[in-house]
Parts: C-alpha cells; structure tokens; sequence
C-alpha cells in the first residue's frame, strides 16, 4: 500500500473535474498554459523543484517537477492538450456523471491519467513522503499532434532513468500496456494540369485521379499478418466539378510493430513519389514514434504494478497497443517503461468519452505506490 494518503474516488473526481473544464485543445496554447500554471502553483508550493520550458511552434509549455532524493530518478508524464475544441462542453460534451461513469471533453484522454500523476506527486512533496528515488513528473502541451515540441525533453529526463511511467488511459478491460505499435505520418500532394473538363479533357491531368491511384496502393500495404495497417484520412482537392483538378493531397498514418518494419514501409510509402507525364506526386514526413517493444524489463515492472494493483482490490491484465504514446520514445530508448496506468473507461477521440470514475483512488494509489516503491 501506498505510504501516502491519496484521498477518495469522490474528492479526486470533484478536483479533476476542474481540469476538464479547463478546455485545453491543442492549437490553444495559451488555454494549456492556463491549466499549467494551476499546475506550477500547487506543485511549487508542496515544495517541488520546478523548471518550466517555454513553448514554441505555437504550442504550449512544459512543465517539469522534480521531487528530493539522489540516484537514477523515476520519470511520470502525462499530456495536457486534448483533441477537443472549445465550447466542446457546452454543446456536444457537458460534464456530467452517470452512475459509474463520468463524461467530458478529454477525460479519458488523458486528463484523468495526467491528474493522478500531478496528485500523487503533490500528495508525495505534501506529506513528504520518503520515496526510493526522485521522481520527475512532466506535463506536456501536444502530445495529440506527435509531440513535436516535448519529445525532446522527455527523452532528456529519461536519460538514466531507472524507469518511466505513462498514465495513459486504461485499455477496455482496465489493461496496462507493455507494447505498443510505431507510428508514421506522411503527407501527400499531387500537382496535376488544369483544363476544362469539357472542352479541353485531353489537356487535363487530373490530380485526384492521381491521388485515388495512390491512396489505393497506400490501402493494399496494410498486412494485418504482419502487424501492419496503413489509413488515409483527410484528403483533399478540386475547385469546381467542370474543372480538371490541378491539385489533391492526403495524410497517411502508419502503424508498424518493429523498427526495421518501420524502416521498410516508409521507404515503401516514399517510393510512391513520381513526376511523369504533368502529373507530380511529392511525399513528405516519416516515423513519428518509434515502436514501443516489450522487454524483460518492462514485464518486471508490469509485475510489480499488478502485484500493488491486486492489494488495492483490482485485476491488471496487460496490453499490447496498436496506438502510440510517449512512452514509445522512452521504450526506444532502452528504459523499462509502463504504460496504460491511467483510469479505465472508452471512448478516446469520440463524443461517448468517459471515465469508470469509481477506479480513480485504487489506480491513483497503484502509481503513487510505485513512484515510492521502484527501486
């Protein structure tokens, strides 16, 4: 059992509710600050060591606090940004509990998961909790978009870690995760000829049509044997339907299951690039997280989390994950990472998101727990 008192599902709800209703799109810096500050306030005054790393590129900060102790730290991170746009909540959204569940903009994703984190190390510096090592919790601005801005100083904090934690949202039967795919974004842009399509067909080249010819062979790479899936989504182009289209482009994301798969399709996904015949295809952007492997290591951390799950009365099966996180750069890196310790519940990215909010306290007291306890 965790040495620190972390409180009631009900009083964590009751405070984590205050950080949904702090709408944190991504593209709003200034709204993820506004959290973050809240954030820096509470954390500083428990005592945390704190560094704050300015934004950029139109994103938020980073927070970064670091509790006393010597030796190889622990390192907890959790995003803030969510993928939901303002007056989310006051139109298709509210918050509202349900019985069991309780629903809001980003709740599962992963405000719930990022709360805990904050808490228990709060509830640590508070009561001054003694812990096997220093612990470095991060709080990042856009993870939703690849992290772009915070993946460099989470893995600078990983660096001779003993070990990273990632309170990602519980899978749908309250998993934790030790694997995870890799990741690729592509963008693709096709130039064509415009001509009128009426009077002057043979003059056009059509640059959606170009585009359809590769979204199918983007398709046809998809090997499910292999762990392999490729999705096109969103696509554009066209001005006025009586014109040949001069322009289209598509996003392609990749999701692989080994570095050399990732090496391989994305030299397959760039081989799609020609320039023939007054058409040109470009393709840009690559890997953007690397596949999340599972590792002795990472299973001995998996145990020791389920071992502290079963004293505070719940199973923690486990989890291999098709979608990416921050931990796949940490687990890249060689550093025994866990993922997935976040509140269970569904619905990630989609209007039914919400919590099993009764789980708060049992899963908050098994992070805390292993924050004190990972020797």
């Amino acid at each position: 059992m965790p040495k620190t008192e972390i409180g009631s599902s009900d009083r964590l709800l009751a405070e984590l509710r205050g950080w949904v209703e702090a709408e944190t799109p991504t593209t709003d810096a200034g709204a993820v600050n506004r959290l973050l500050d809240r954030c820096q306030a509470e954390l500083a005054a428990a005592g945390g060591a704190i560094e704050r790393l300015p934004g950029r590129d139109g994103f938020g900060d980073t927070l970064v606090c670091r509790t006393p102790g010597e030796g190889a730290p622990v390192v907890v991170a959790g995003h803030l940004d969510t993928v939901w746009d303002h007056d989310t909540l006051a139109t298709s959204m509210p918050w509202r509990v349900e019985g069991a569940k309780a629903h809001g903009p980003g709740i599962y994703d992963m405000k719930a998961g990022s709360f805990m984190a904050f808490h228990s190390v709060r509830e640590i510096l508070r009561q001054k909790t003694s812990t096997r090592r220093p612990i470095i919790l991060m709080l990042t601005p856009d993870e939703e978009v690849g992290s772009p801005t915070s993946r460099a100083p989470i893995e600078q904090a990983a660096k001779g870690a003993r070990a990273v934690l990632i309170p990602e949202p519980a899978g749908a039967n309250g998993s934790a995760v030790t694997a995870r795919k890799g990741v690729g974004r592509f963008m693709v842009r096709v130039r064509g000829v415009s001509a009128h399509f009426g009077g002057n067909w043979s003059d056009g080249r059509s640059a959606i049509v170009a585009l359809a010819e590769v979204i199918l062979k983007v398709h046809a790479m998809t090997d499910l044997a292999a762990g392999v899936t490729t999705n096109v989504a969103p696509i554009g182009g066209g001005t006025r339907p009586n014109v040949i289209s001069p322009e289209a482009w598509c996003e392609v994301d990749l999701r692989v299951p080994t570095i050399p798969l990732g090496e391989k399709m994305e030299a397959a996904i760039h081989a799609l690039a020609y320039e023939r015949d007054g058409v040109a295809v470009t393709v840009t952007g690559g890997m953007n997280r690397p596949p999340f492997a599972e590792t002795p290591e990472i299973l001995a951390l998996y145990d020791q989390a389920k071992a502290l799950a079963a004293k505070h009365g719940y199973e923690l099966p486990v989890q291999h994950r098709g979608g990416g996180s921050d931990g796949n750069f940490t687990a890249a890196m060689g550093v025994p990472t866990l993922d997935g310790l976040g509140c269970p519940g569904a619905g990630a990215h989609a209007p039914h998101e919400h919590i099993l909010w009764e789980q708060l306290a049992p899963r908050c007291a098994t992070l805390c727990a292993l924050l004190e306890e990972i020797g």
